[in-house]
């Protein structure tokens, strides 16, 4: 069984910077993708960003587009976001998503392995 845990957030002032991390614990050979997604309170869940595991290949919404970077070490089976420039409204609960099958990257119902999720909250 596959477990995703991530690390990295907390309180960051406007412009600051912080990088999330999600390490996989268990089998991953099968993924072909991780991503990142944030809900804000009274919000729907929204893509970030996504990384293809065994091949080159990145993906970010326009929001996040130039100031964040997403990026992994196969060797420790972790996936990072570098957040950079943050700003009040990227404030939100970000979550880790592994996935196994195909479809658009952009879409919450491509992934099928979760985390538990982690504040980031960016002070005006």
């Amino acid at each position: 069984q596959v477990q995703l845990v991530e690390s990295g957030g907390g309180l960051v002032q406007a412009g600051g910077s912080l990088r999330l991390s999600c390490a996989a614990s268990g089998s991953i050979f099968n993924f072909n993708a991780m991503g990142w997604f944030r809900q804000a309170p009274g919000k729907e869940r929204e893509f970030v960003a996504a990384v293809r595991w065994s091949a080159e290949g990145t993906y970010y919404a326009n929001s996040v587009q130039g100031r964040f970077t997403i990026f992994r070490d196969g060797a420790k089976n972790t996936v990072y976001l570098q957040m950079n420039s943050l700003k009040p409204e990227d404030t939100a609960v970000y979550y880790c998503a592994g996935r196994r099958t195909s479809g658009n990257y952009f879409l919450r119902s491509s992934y099928d392995v979760w985390g538990q999720g982690i504040q980031v909250t960016v002070s005006s």
